[in-house]
């Protein structure tokens, strides 16, 4: 397809100049078209998706409202013991900060040593109940979890009965803008679940 302008005498470098240009034009739509139709049958054999919103999920499932509410009380009660800890540490520094000056520094020492090992209690405890992978960790995953890993097992079978490339979402992490409604499966996935509408 190469184009010898050697052997097209008596033309001018005008001439020869379109005639390059053509021939490119040429070969650029040879090469468009093919990725063209590539595009095409992209467009025809487009990815299925749907939307999901786990938080409206999960508020439906009876289990899961009753297994927060229970951690919600273990916390608060593991909260309270905290709070009463942090009271009674805070009355030992008031109680230090009126006395300090009738101390001898042997007993203001041994004060602040006490004062220092309660404080410790108090941060460990802290970390003990709701740090990284804590008592409150370690409930949720007892409690929660298996819920969870329910709805995504219900979200998976979805996926495969009803051929979805992926599933978005929308109540965490990923932003929709917007989402047409009858793109949301939410309620398909409470249905696998067997939760009653």
């Amino acid at each position: 397809m190469g184009l010898n302008l050697s052997k097209v005498k008596g033309t001018s470098n005008l001439k020869k100049f379109q005639l390059i240009s053509y021939k490119i034009i040429t070969m650029k739509k040879f090469l468009l078209l093919p990725l063209f139709l590539l595009a095409l049958s992209f467009a025809t054999n487009a990815q299925r998706y749907a939307i999901i919103d786990t938080k409206y999920i999960l508020g439906k499932i009876p289990e899961y409202k009753d297994a927060n509410t229970k951690l919600e009380e273990i916390a608060d009660a593991w909260q309270k013991e905290i709070d009463l800890m942090q009271s009674d540490l805070d009355k030992m520094y008031r109680q230090l900060d009126a006395e300090r000056a009738m101390l001898t520094p042997e007993l203001l020492k041994k004060r602040e040593d006490e004062i220092f090992n309660k404080e410790k209690g108090v941060r460990d405890l802290q970390r003990k109940r709701f740090g990284f992978e804590g008592d409150y960790f370690r409930k949720k995953q007892e409690l929660v979890k298996p819920i969870q890993d329910r709805v995504y097992n219900a979200v998976q079978k979805l996926a495969t009965e009803r051929m979805y490339d992926f599933i978005l979402d929308k109540s965490e992490g990923i932003t929709v803008i917007f989402a047409d409604p009858k793109l949301d499966r939410s309620d398909d996935v409470l249905k696998i679940l067997g939760v009653k509408l």
